[in-house]
């Protein structure tokens, strides 16, 4: 007759918990990918049809298990999959960093009717920004994945922001990761100066943009 002691259930309970994390992980996964496509393909349609792309670049990051268990401790959610399913909703993620504001808008809209999107969330930082002066358009998104056991919705947390939004909030993770969260105020005042001028920069380079275009036209249609 086989025993099993203590230390064996235990390490096998383990493994269990691992597996079934990694398959957790492994739906946000897929799904991240299914926004990358419908992006991708949105990128191409705007290049191909229209000779113009909106898109600078494209970036996405999934939440390590370390991540994910330090936010479940921290704001004290109940440790099973479908708690943390409901209220972590930033486990996937999908950056898209665009060349104006008024394309953040409109690939926000082309993205968000698509049929099998369902909206959560939006908060519109551009129209409203952070009191740091922090600038972007987020959205909580649905996405179904069809997996061989059957279908499963999964949240991904879009943010749309311009190349100058992107480059300042690059800049104040950096200077905020080097304070540990402590930075000087004087620096702080500066930040948010420095994300004011990204914003009347968007504004100056969509206006350029956009007289840019309109002398194309009219030349054309001479």
């Amino acid at each position: 007759m086989t025993t099993v002691s203590v230390d064996d259930a235990a390490i096998a309970e383990a493994k269990q918990l691992r597996d079934a994390f990694q398959r957790f992980l492994r739906e946000y996964e897929f799904g991240m990918r299914e926004v990358e496509t419908k992006i991708s393909i949105l990128q191409d349609e705007f290049t191909h049809m229209h000779a113009y792309n909106p898109i600078e670049h494209v970036k996405s990051r999934l939440k390590s298990p370390d991540s994910i268990v330090e936010k479940v401790a921290r704001r004290g959610i109940e440790a099973d999959f479908e708690s943390i399913r409901e209220v972590i909703t930033d486990i996937a993620g999908v950056r898209v960093t665009c060349s104006f504001v008024s394309d953040v808008y409109r690939l926000f809209d082309l993205l968000t009717q698509q049929d099998d999107i369902t909206v959560r969330v939006v908060k519109d930082y551009i129209a409203a920004p952070k009191s740091n002066g922090y600038r972007s358009l987020h959205a909580i998104i649905e996405v179904p994945v069809f997996l061989s056991t059957g279908t499963v919705s999964v949240p991904v947390e879009v943010q749309f922001r311009t190349i100058a939004m992107d480059f300042w909030a690059s800049l104040e993770h950096k200077i905020h990761y080097k304070f540990d969260g402590n930075v000087p105020s004087h620096l702080v005042q500066s930040l948010t100066d420095a994300a004011d001028a990204a914003g009347e920069l968007d504004l100056r380079m969509e206006r350029l943009h956009r007289e840019a275009h309109e002398i194309n036209q009219k030349v054309i249609e001479a």
